[in-house]
């Protein structure tokens, strides 16, 4: 990553412009052209090194709800696993950890159903049983990952 690509990082966790132009009005803040914003978020993108790029919406609020799930995959088979996991829309992210239930990952979706039926079709894709951990207790942290 370059300096400009850090500073779209860096500055956009932290919200973005609501406005008829969101991403010109982000461009001129961080010294550059809408063109290249975008083209730069494109590439980010393309290469991994962002995963998404979009609104973080409180679930529970619009009515939906969240779920962490966990799953225990071979080390040989997390790769093959991951991919066909992220392909759901209703994957936020997911992460590898060190532990017997070593790939989670958190689903969002518009009701508990949908997040059950998510959870089916993961299992029958994967071959791979899906632990659900439902929250029983909300509590709020700031994140920010400076590039």
């Amino acid at each position: 990553m370059d300096e400009l690509e850090r500073a779209i990082l860096n500055a956009l966790q932290g919200g973005f412009p609501l406005c008829e132009r969101p991403y010109a009005e982000a461009a001129a803040a961080l010294g550059t052209s809408e063109a290249e914003l975008i083209a730069r978020l494109a590439r980010l993108l393309e290469e991994g090194v962002l995963t998404r790029f979009g609104p973080m919406y409180n679930a529970d609020r619009l009515g939906g709800g969240f779920e962490l799930c966990a799953m225990r995959v071979p080390p040989g088979e997390l790769e093959r696993v991951a991919g066909q996991v992220n392909c759901h829309p209703e994957v936020a992210h997911n992460y590898e950890r060190e532990h017997d239930w070593n790939m989670w990952f958190v689903l969002a979706a518009e009701s508990p159903r949908q997040l059950e039926q998510a959870r089916e079709r993961i299992e029958r894709e994967t071959g791979y049983a899906v632990l659900a951990l439902p929250k029983e207790r909300e509590f709020r942290i700031g994140l920010r990952l400076e590039a």
